[in-house]
């Protein structure tokens, strides 16, 4: 009897412990944006994506991660990287279908009853999954490699031509997540990193002051990969409310730290993949 009793003493003591620990934890990662974009440009190195004129200007406006790396080369593992915490044994610029149990990023945006939305550039619609169309390349639209939703209809229709976007701005349709890719030549992949930014300053710099769109946004421009090199070092641009003007940080991040920083920020827990172990990207907020 006193056993169970000081077992019962003990347990309760050791709650108490826990819930003053508890009170004592820093509140949740919120950096206060309430939608975020994530657009990508390709094969670009860092010194040189730093030197164009209008990511300079972003650059002024947001924050700049200085010590920002991709995952690998070629393009497409990146690509699979940032929506599924692994390349899952992407290694090349093919075809690929992905299991159809395999979680990516859309299925935690789902199971939160949150939206998301992937823009492509020239996107053919209907479930399109082949590798090319017209300037359109399914090596730089992640989410259709994945059975689970290129076999159904409702969840591919998450893709849109990235056409729609202007719509969804102008009726108050935006999602909270979206994941945007131009086509091989805005994109740079085929042009390179100068006609990159001019398309970047047609496409985004009206809308930098649209309330419409900036209003609760995070905009987040970032390169697949570099030009090759074994470092992979790219550069990555946040910019909104949220983000100290100007800003800039040294740690080191990668494409995973980004998916983190999604997960976290909308409350959406992990994929349990490498994404467990990155860090969230920090010390470039307005509230901290």
């Amino acid at each position: 009897m006193k056993t169970a009793l000081c077992l019962a003493v003990l347990l309760g003591a050791l709650a108490r412990s826990a819930r003053a620990d508890d009170a004592d934890k820093p509140p949740p990662y919120r950096p206060g944006f309430k939608r975020m974009m994530v657009v990508v440009l390709e094969n670009a190195d860092y010194k040189k994506a730093v030197q164009q004129p209008f990511l300079k200007k972003l650059m002024r406006r947001g924050a700049t991660l200085t010590n920002y790396h991709a995952i690998a080369h070629p393009s497409q593992p990146n690509y699979v990287a940032l929506v599924a915490g692994d390349t899952m044994g992407v290694t090349g610029d093919g075809r690929q279908d992905i299991g159809l149990y395999e979680r990516e990023l859309g299925d935690l945006f789902e199971a939160a009853g949150s939206t998301w939305t992937a823009y492509a550039e020239g996107w053919p619609g209907k479930c399109f999954r082949k590798e090319r169309s017209g300037r359109y390349a399914r090596k730089h639209e992640p989410f259709i490699s994945f059975l689970d939703i290129q076999t159904v209809p409702m969840r591919c229709a998450r893709i849109k031509d990235a056409s729609e976007l202007d719509k969804d701005i102008a009726s108050g349709d935006l999602p909270q997540f979206a994941l945007y890719t131009p086509n091989m030549d805005d994109d740079g992949h085929d042009t390179g990193v100068a006609f990159a930014d001019r398309w970047l300053a047609k496409r985004f710099g009206p809308l930098l002051d649209d309330p419409r769109f900036m209003k609760g946004m995070l905009l987040v421009v970032t390169f697949d990969e570099d030009s090759g090199t074994r470092g992979n070092h790219i550069l990555t641009v946040l910019v909104g409310d949220s983000v100290k003007p100007g800003a800039k940080s040294g740690h080191r991040y990668d494409h995973y730290s980004l998916l983190r920083t999604i997960e976290d920020a909308f409350g959406l827990g992990t994929l349990h993949r490498h994404d467990d172990e990155a860090e969230h990207i920090d010390g470039i907020w307005r509230n901290q």
